[in-house]
């Protein structure tokens, strides 16, 4: 006859799978339906870039489903961020913490459509993951450099939800690699004042052309277009920090309370 008493552990496991993977199912078809209507449409194969960038960039903006691998440059990157959050796309910053909400405003990023997650942990690959199936845009600074097994996996979850990754650093394989070359900073007086524009040469070298292009641009200091970028009280939101900046509307709650939940999830 069966004895009655604790589970085991191995029988346990074995339960508490399908059960994850019934929650995460769950965590899925919720956020599908809060990106029916606040992410940009299944059809986009590009998003937008600055027209000064996108000139650069194959494609003339960023592929979805591709990874590209930046220099340190924090202006290139929130310039990158800037125009797909306005456009409607949902992004993600793991890992950055020196990026917050009040530089991200200055360069244009949408702040009711930015996710800050600046501590992810030994395990931010696994939270780039998960950020990319919710989020359109992922931007990442790599723990360690990334194997091309990891890099292949997480480019198979891009492809499939129509995220880009933007990883400060090197990637493997990328759509592109974006640096910036000789940057001048302009505003600061004799030893007053504060540092307004950055000015740079930014260099893109793809699989799709055979030499690199580059453009001198303005990576800081230039106004949004329609006007001043949204103010750092739009509603940006910081998961693993126990805080987050104004106050967001109920459809961007939802949506990171169930993104939260997914980190979760799969954490």
């Amino acid at each position: 006859m069966f004895e009655h008493g604790a589970m085991s552990a191995p029988t346990a496991g074995r339960l508490a799978v399908p059960q994850r993977a019934d929650e995460l199912a769950r965590l899925r078809d919720r956020i599908e339906r809060i990106e029916r209507t606040t992410r940009i449409g299944s059809d986009a194969r590009v998003l937008p870039a600055p027209p000064d960038l996108a000139a650069l960039l194959p494609g003339g903006g960023l592929r979805t489903g591709a990874a590209y691998a930046l220099g340190r440059s924090m202006p290139l990157l929130t310039r990158l961020l800037a125009e797909p959050s306005r456009a409607g796309a949902w992004c993600a910053v793991v890992g950055i913490p020196e990026l917050g909400a009040e530089a991200a405003a200055e360069a244009g990023v949408a702040l009711a459509r930015l996710v800050l997650i600046p501590h992810p942990g030994e395990r931010w690959l696994g939270v780039v993951a998960a950020a990319a199936e919710v989020m359109g845009v992922v931007a990442v600074r790599p723990g360690w450099r990334v194997r091309d097994a990891e890099a292949a996996r997480l480019a198979a979850r891009l492809r499939e939800r129509e995220a880009v990754l933007l990883a400060q650093g090197p990637w493997p394989h990328p759509e592109a690699a974006i640096e910036v070359e000789d940057a001048r900073w302009s505003g600061l007086g004799e030893g007053h004042g504060r540092l307004e524009g950055c000015e740079a040469t930014v260099v893109v070298a793809s699989r799709r052309t055979t030499t690199p292009r580059r453009g001198r641009i303005l990576l800081a200091g230039s106004p949004a277009p329609g006007g001043a970028g949204p103010a750092v009280g739009a509603g940006s939101s910081v998961l693993g920090a126990g805080s987050s900046v104004g106050e967001p509307d109920s459809r961007h709650r939802e949506r990171i309370e169930a993104s939260a939940s997914l980190l979760r999830a799969v954490g």
